[in-house]
C-alpha cells in the first residue's frame, strides 16, 4: 500500500487527510520516485488555504529526494537507481511514491544525504535565483533579509554572506537572533521591538540597501520600500503575513526610482538547462561548505497538519522535512 496527503477542500490544517492512493507505472517522460524525505516549503500553506488556487482534490508539496524506481520512455538522462531531488510543479510531493516529470529531476551529489536534499531544493534554489539572478548580489552590497531565521532565511544569509556583502536580516526573538547571526548575519533586527527602518538607516550610515529580500509579505511591504537606497530593488517572493495589498507605482519613484520585483522560482527553472545551472550552483556551495542546511525539525509525514500549525504560528527555524 502507499499512503499520500490530500485535501478535499481548503481550510485550515485539518484539511490534509493521509490516504491510500494508487501509483502506476510511470508514462512515457516520467520516473517514479520513492522518497526518503519530503520538504515542508510556506508555499504548501497558500495551496492548503487556496490563496494559491488548485484543482480539488489534490495533492500537496513541492520538494522531495528520493531514489528512481522506474522510468518511462524516452527518459535518458534519469536511470533506474539514481538518487535524485527536485523542487516546484506539479504539486503531490507529499506521498510516499510518486511519478513525477523526469526532466524536472537533479541528480543528488554522492555527499549530500536524503534528508539535506528534500530539505535544500525549494529554499536553496529561491535563494540562489533571488541572490544570482533577481538581484546579483555584490561585493560590498548591503542587503536586507526579512525571516532570516527561516529556511529561505538561513541560506540566503550564509550565502549573501559568502559573496561578500553586509547581510541585514529581521527576526522576532533573541533565539532566532542568535540563529541568524551564527549563520551569517551582520546585524540581527528584532522587529517585535525595534523600528526596522530606523536601524537599517544607522547600520548604512543612511544610505540605505541595495536590496531587500521579503517573503512576508504585508507586514513588511511598506518598511521594506523605505529601507532601500535609491534605485535599489525591492524583492517580495512570499506573503507568509498575508498578500501585499495594491499600492500606486508613483510611490517608487517617490522613495528613489526604485525597482520592484515579484519573482517566483518557476520562472528561473522553465527550462532544463536553467534548472540545471541554479541547481549546480546550489550543489557547490553546499558541498563546498559555504552554506549549511539546517534540518531543525522532524515529522512523519502522516503528521503534516501539525507540521503546518506549527510552520504557520512560526514555531520552527530552518528547514523542515517529514519522513514517509
Amino acid at each position: 500500500m502507499t499512503f499520500a496527503i490530500r485535501f478535499h477542500q481548503t481550510g485550515g490544517p485539518e484539511v490534509l487527510r493521509w490516504e491510500e492512493v494508487s501509483v502506476g507505472a510511470p508514462v512515457a517522460g516520467e520516473a517514479r520516485v520513492r522518497h526518503e524525505a519530503v520538504g515542508l516549503n510556506f508555499i504548501d500553506t497558500y495551496h492548503r488555504t487556496g490563496l494559491y488556487p488548485m484543482p480539488l482534490p489534490s495533492g500537496i508539496g513541492l520538494e522531495g529526494a528520493g531514489i528512481v524506481e522506474a522510468v518511462g520512455e524516452g527518459v535518458s538522462d534519469i536511470q533506474v537507481g539514481d538518487r535524485v531531488a527536485y523542487a516546484g510543479g506539479p504539486v503531490g510531493a507529499y506521498s510516499q511514491v510518486r511519478c513525477m516529470p523526469a526532466h524536472r529531476l537533479l541528480k543528488l551529489p554522492a555527499s549530500i544525504d536524503f534528508r539535506t536534499g528534500a530539505a535544500m531544493m525549494l529554499q536553496g534554489m529561491t535563494a540562489a535565483y533571488l541572490l544570482r539572478r533577481t538581484c546579483r548580489v555584490q561585493p560590498g552590497d548591503a542587503v536586507l533579509i526579512h525571516a532570516a531565521a527561516g529556511g529561505v532565511g538561513l541560506i540566503a544569509c550564509q550565502w549573501a554572506k559568502a559573496l561578500g556583502a553586509t547581510v541585514i536580516g529581521t527576526v522576532s526573538t533573541e533565539a532566532k537572533a542568535e540563529l541568524a547571526r551564527q549563520h551569517g548575519c551582520d546585524h540581527v533586527i528584532l522587529y517585535t521591538r525595534e523600528d526596522i527602518v530606523k536601524r537599517v538607516r544607522e547600520i548604512t550610515g543612511g544610505e540605505g540597501v541595495a536590496v531587500v529580500y521579503d517573503g512576508v509579505g504585508k507586514d513588511t511591504f511598506a518598511a521594506s520600500l523605505d529601507c532601500l537606497r535609491p534605485r535599489g530593488m525591492m524583492a517580495t517572493f512570499g506573503n507568509a503575513s498575508g498578500a501585499v495589498p495594491a499600492f500606486d507605482p508613483l510611490t517608487l519613484t517617490q522613495k528613489g526610482s526604485l525597482f520592484l520585483t515579484r519573482p517566483k522560482l518557476a520562472d528561473y527553472t522553465t527550462r532544463r538547462d536553467e534548472l540545471l545551472d541554479i541547481g549546480q550552483e546550489l550543489f557547490n556551495v553546499v558541498v563546498g561548505g559555504q552554506v549549511k542546511i539546517e534540518v531543525n525539525q522532524t515529522y512523519p509525514l502522516s503528521e503534516a497538519a501539525q507540521a503546518h500549525r506549527d510552520l504557520e504560528a512560526r514555531k520552527t527555524t530552518g528547514s523542515t522535512i517529514f519522513l514517509p
